[in-house]
């Protein structure tokens, strides 16, 4: 089997645009506790790259997995899904 379409997805909030190219998602999921048995919010934080410099703070963006491009930058902004609220 090969590997060509098999690129992990998440779904997550921009919380930083001020890197050149870059932007910080927050990709927050829900996981229920080995012990306690209840349901806890488990967030992280990714670097994904921006090209155009299109995504602002506050829109929700899926994510992709790619090859590395920075140090700390292996994920590429592939879509945006909500634009952000206007204040």
């Amino acid at each position: 089997m090969s590997a060509t379409n098999l690129k992990r997805t998440l779904t997550g909030t921009v919380v930083s645009d001020k890197m050149n190219k870059t932007v910080t998602v927050l990709v927050e999921r829900k996981v229920k506790h080995a012990t306690l048995g209840k349901i806890v919010s488990v967030s992280k934080k990714y670097h994904a790259h921006d090209e155009n410099d299109e995504f602002n703070q506050g829109d929700v963006v899926m994510i992709e997995e790619c090859r590395p491009i920075a140090k700390t930058k292996s994920w590429r902004v592939s879509k945006l899904l909500e634009k952000a609220q206007a204040e």
